[in-house]
């Protein structure tokens, strides 16, 4: 069989897929002001905040895997709407603390509600949100992001000819 006429790749799969989860989640957050992105970094600093933590925006650019360059973008537009705090660590002058306000922490809880509605939706076809399938699922994706990628040179042999 032609390896062009098997289907879809691995990585195209989790192309669509990541792109079906950001358009969604980026419809469902929207009337609370919200994109994709943004609601990524509140949810994030909600759950940090929770455990105590008040983090830096690399700290958050590393748990969210945006670019520190990004977050501080997001989080000048966050702070700009009321949703966030910035403040200089005491304990590192060039390290920025980000904090949610108390309006920060409604829109927050609202749009996680909506959200897990929508990974509810998204994990039917593996039996819902706490099944052994959804479980292995997350093992799986897991096991995805931790292993690390080095990229290829674009003249290498191997790529040419390749899609995701």
């Amino acid at each position: 069989m032609d390896k062009d006429s098997a289907g879809p790749t691995p990585g195209f799969l989790v192309w669509r897929l990541a792109n079906k989860w950001r358009v969604a989640v980026d419809r469902a957050v929207g009337p609370l002001g919200l994109t994709h992105a943004q609601y990524s970094l509140v949810a994030s600093l909600y759950g940090m905040q929770r455990a105590g933590e008040r983090p830096s925006q690399r700290r958050l650019a590393d748990h969210t895997g945006l670019e520190a360059l990004y977050v501080s973008k997001l989080a000048r537009a966050l702070e700009a709407s009321g949703l966030i705090e910035r403040a200089r660590d005491p304990r590192d002058p060039r390290a920025v603390q980000l904090a949610l306000t108390e309006q920060g922490l409604d829109v927050t809880r609202r749009a996680i509600a909506l959200v897990q509605e929508l990974l509810q939706q998204l994990l039917e076809p593996l039996g819902g949100l706490d099944t052994p399938r959804t479980r292995a699922f997350t093992g799986e994706l897991t096991a995805l992001l931790d292993a690390p990628l080095s990229p290829s040179a674009p003249d290498d042999e191997t790529t040419q000819g390749r899609t995701s």
